[in-house]
């Protein structure tokens, strides 16, 4: 496959719609991380208390996110995949919670299940980010579609007890790039419009494809299309500063800022406060 990549002029999608209102991201914007999940590599069993994720959506509002992505089932490397009961059973009442708590809020679902997707939109999610880009489950392209929801695809390749074997690449910009063509065509044929593309740090990449990535994230504006960066606390993170999870708050924040000079649109943190004293910083030095 021949380079594909010519950025000069280029122009990433502005807006995205969310149930009829239209999202400003002609300024990055943050999107809050809510993991129910009992082995999440960072925070795990902090927030499965509906009291305290309530706390903590709360929180991330109030430092300035603008999007909680609520997730049920771990799918870092290595994960064991739970059920779909037992996905619904941990995010039911929450999205529920948060959309009648915080009514303004946008609430994303972290789920590759068409059935919860339609179950979480019923109570009122606004939008599905979606890991493994539609592969795990054939139904999700058309289910988005027919629901009229942004979804976020991400790249990646096999599952998570695989994906660390699954490494090798001819060209990794290139490849993904055509991974995305593919699947952008497929969901615009099943009617969905709004379309965030994530690269997948750490999913089925080494460290040294992961530094390209965010070295080289303009190279997916070829895309026209908004771009998620979700590398908030990764073992990438801490490997490049040689920090432990409890100290990559800093490092997390400074390759943010790395993505953001690279064209990313929406940075999926843990840490919103000081993700958002950074975004604050550059958008007012880059219009100077």
């Amino acid at each position: 496959m021949k380079s594909i990549l010519n950025i000069d002029g280029f122009s990433i999608k502005k807006t995205l719609n969310i149930k009829g209102n239209l999202i400003d991201l002609s300024n990055p914007i943050i999107m809050g991380i809510l993991n129910l999940t009992p082995d999440s590599f960072y925070d795990g069993d902090l927030f499965n208390d509906k009291k305290k994720a309530l706390l903590k959506v709360e929180k991330m509002i109030d430092e300035g996110a603008d999007i909680i992505d609520v997730g049920g089932c771990s799918t870092r490397p290595g994960a064991e995949i739970v059920s779909e009961e037992e996905e619904w059973n941990r995010i039911n009442d929450i999205i529920q919670s948060i959309r009648k708590s915080f009514p303004d809020i946008i609430i994303s679902i972290d789920t590759f299940r068409s059935t919860i997707a339609k179950k979480s939109f019923d109570i009122g999610a606004d939008m599905i980010n979606d890991v493994s880009g539609g592969s795990f489950d054939k139904k999700m392209f058309p289910v988005v579609g027919e629901l009229g929801l942004p979804y976020i695809l991400m790249h990646s390749r096999g599952n998570p007890k695989s994906m660390k074997n699954l490494t090798n690449y001819d060209n990794i910009l290139e490849n993904i790039t055509l991974y995305f063509s593919e699947k952008i065509e497929l969901l615009q044929l099943n009617g969905v419009k709004d379309i965030i593309i994530d690269p997948g740090f750490g999913f089925a990449k080494t460290f040294d494809q992961n530094l390209t990535i965010l070295n080289n994230l303009n190279y997916f504006t070829i895309l026209d299309l908004p771009i998620l960066v979700g590398i908030s606390r990764k073992s990438f993170v801490q490997k490049k500063f040689n920090v432990s999870i409890e100290n990559s708050l800093n490092a997390s924040v400074q390759l943010n800022k790395t993505a953001l000079e690279n064209h990313a649109s929406i940075l999926r943190v843990h840490d919103v406060k000081e993700t958002k004293i950074m975004l604050e910083e550059f958008i007012i030095n880059s219009k100077e």
